[in-house]
């Protein structure tokens, strides 16, 4: 005689949808829907991407690639590619491990380090433009990632272009010790030819943009953007707290924060900041007219 556990027991079929977006076998759920790291929502992927990978209920500005940053700024088909060879080596001999992560990154996000650069349009407005990518090595600034933003900027004076820099860093990588922290001074006078040129420098700060990153190139814009709730800051909260033993104030180190206290000019949203870093580097680019 059958259990009465047995109904339990029996697995039921799974129901797939005539348009292919129920989970089954072939579709794991993981492929089909992300978490929200603010919320915690489960959102489903397809409209995760076409929202700019912004969570609609409490607005968190997830991490983007930087392929993906690339389609949301640029005009489609605008971007050139500068410098697509240069890449990190082991200057300080760590040994395999380290040769082997780098190789893995560039394999997992077809970047040969942690930033892309070259020229593209903006609503039709020629810029040079660098890109930073927090999933090779945590976005970190190592030699390749200081020629390709310096490179970057002296191809800018010599076309006369205006520079957007997008960040998302952890800061200097310390598998390069003193030749990155030497990227910060390096980056930093090439930011200084272009404001003598008159040439105009945005940075627009994701999250997160901290240490070295943050206290170089980042915060030397002629405008400094950033996206909602980005984290940017020299060191860590915590750091901070234990060196001055002081409670830090809500919302520190938040671009929210930093806007309040002058830092940056403007937090926009995503789904913005195309057209307002276009409206921002016109004014810039525009000839004086005389009266």
């Amino acid at each position: 005689m059958p259990s009465i556990f047995d109904k339990f027991r029996k697995q039921k079929p799974r129901i797939d949808s005539s348009e292919g977006e129920a989970v089954s076998a072939k579709a794991p759920a993981s492929d089909l829907w992300v978490k929200c790291t603010g919320c915690g929502t489960a959102m489903y992927k397809k409209n995760f991407q076409e929202n700019l990978k912004v969570c609609e209920k409490c607005g968190q500005h997830h991490k983007m690639t930087a392929q993906e940053r690339v389609a949301q700024m640029c005009d489609e088909g605008s971007f050139s590619e500068w410098d697509a060879d240069v890449i990190s080596m082991d200057p300080l001999e760590f040994g395999p491990e380290y040769l082997n992560k780098l190789q893995q990154d560039r394999a997992k996000t077809k970047l040969s380090d942690a930033v892309l650069t070259g020229s593209a349009t903006i609503e039709g407005l020629r810029v040079a433009l660098g890109v930073m990518d927090f999933h090779f090595r945590g976005g970190s600034m190592g030699s390749a990632v200081g020629e390709k933003i310096t490179a970057m900027m002296e191809k800018a004076l010599d076309q006369k272009l205006p520079t957007v820099m997008i960040t998302s860093s952890g800061g200097a990588r310390m598998q390069e010790g003193m030749l990155s922290l030497m990227q910060m001074a390096r980056t930093s006078a090439a930011v200084r030819r272009l404001n003598k040129a008159g040439l105009p420098y945005m940075c627009i700060l994701t999250d997160p943009t901290t240490a070295g990153v943050a206290a170089s190139f980042a915060s030397l814009g002629d405008i400094i953007l950033a996206e909602p709730g980005a984290i940017v800051g020299f060191s860590g909260a915590r750091v901070i707290e234990q060196t001055i033993r002081q409670k830090l104030p809500p919302g520190f180190q938040t671009a929210e924060f930093y806007q309040k206290h002058g830092f940056v000019d403007s937090v926009v949203k995503r789904s913005d900041l195309k057209r307002t870093a276009f409206e921002m580097l016109a004014l810039l680019t525009r000839p004086l007219e005389v009266v």
